[in-house]
């Protein structure tokens, strides 16, 4: 239970690391909010490594942290919303067996980037803002493949260094 409840906390600073990096870098494609994703391939490695409910612990603890660290109330809702939707799309995705893992990080980067348009139209009080999805399922679908490289990299290296030290124990 220690190694575990250490390997998360190593997942989650890991994660409020990249989300550092992206507030610093931001991107500008004329949409408010584009980014690459960089914390997603953490939650992707706990995903693949540990559980889905060891992920979403994570992904709410690193959304929660980053916005009272980074951001404000505005954006935690905004990253809950795309977050949530993503990572629940993410596991159904996981557990039905049809994606590879980076089919489950392109679904992770299209459905966080609706998940977060749904809840700027509610908040404007405008269905405009859908006009902007293709942009955003364009940037989803790229950041989700980038993402899903880096993630299928890690997680082979952490499953074998993982595999290893059991080994090693037994």
């Amino acid at each position: 239970m220690a190694k575990k409840t250490a390997y998360m906390g190593m997942l989650t600073a890991l994660a409020m690391v990249f989300s550092y990096i992206e507030f610093l870098l931001p991107i500008n494609l004329g949409v408010p909010g584009v980014k690459l994703g960089l914390a997603n391939m953490v939650v992707m490695v706990a995903l693949y490594t540990n559980s889905a409910r060891a992920a979403f612990g994570l992904s709410l603890v690193r959304i929660l942290l980053t916005g009272f660290t980074f951001g404000n109330l505005s954006t935690m809702i905004y990253s809950l919303a795309g977050g949530m939707l993503s990572l629940a799309i993410m596991i159904l995705a996981k557990k039905s067996n049809l994606f590879s893992v980076n089919g489950v990080s392109v679904l992770g980067g299209v459905f966080h980037n609706m998940g977060q348009i749904a809840v700027a139209a509610v908040v404007v009080e405008t269905a405009g803002l859908w006009y902007y999805l293709p942009l955003l399922i364009l940037s989803g679908t790229i950041s989700g493949i980038l993402i899903g490289v880096l993630s299928s990299i890690l997680i082979r290296h952490l499953t074998k260094m993982m595999n290893d030290m059991q080994n090693e124990n037994d």
